[in-house]
């Protein structure tokens, strides 16, 4: 008798792939992230999509506050419209970040959820910004 791990059959190489290239195109990591901010490479806007408070409470540095709901085109006026947007929440218990990437996909902006949110920032040991700036919206 097979183990839950194989009772069903994994897919093929060419399938895992498939799915495994989508995946990337939606999400982005914590460690990705810092990485990219470290070494000034940022070619992306962070969006910290939690209320204000949890924001000014602890924020990935240089994040911007914008709570999902508050998503709108005149928010994004700012940015071109090709920037590519890295929306977290909580963590993986939250879905703001999906609620912001569906708001952020709906208005024709590119858009990537950094997986883990704000636990996984923290798992990862990466430090913390708290206040409102810098990234409050004006």
């Amino acid at each position: 008798m097979p183990s839950n791990v194989t009772a069903v059959t994994a897919a093929t190489p060419a399938l895992a792939e498939a799915h495994f290239s989508a995946r990337l195109t939606f999400e982005t990591d914590c460690w990705d992230v810092h990485d990219a901010m470290s070494r000034g490479m940022a070619d992306f806007v962070v969006l910290d999509v939690r209320a204000r408070g949890a924001y000014a409470t602890g924020h990935v540095p240089g994040a911007v506050s914008l709570p999902h709901a508050e998503i709108d085109e005149a928010r994004l006026q700012a940015w071109p419209r090709e920037t590519l947007f890295v929306v977290y929440c909580a963590g993986p218990h939250c879905n703001g970040a999906n609620r912001a990437a569906l708001r952020l996909a709906r208005l024709g902006r590119p858009v990537k959820e950094m997986i883990g949110g704000i636990t996984g920032w923290a798992d990862e040991g990466f430090g913390f910004a708290s206040g409102k700036a810098p990234g409050s919206p004006a």
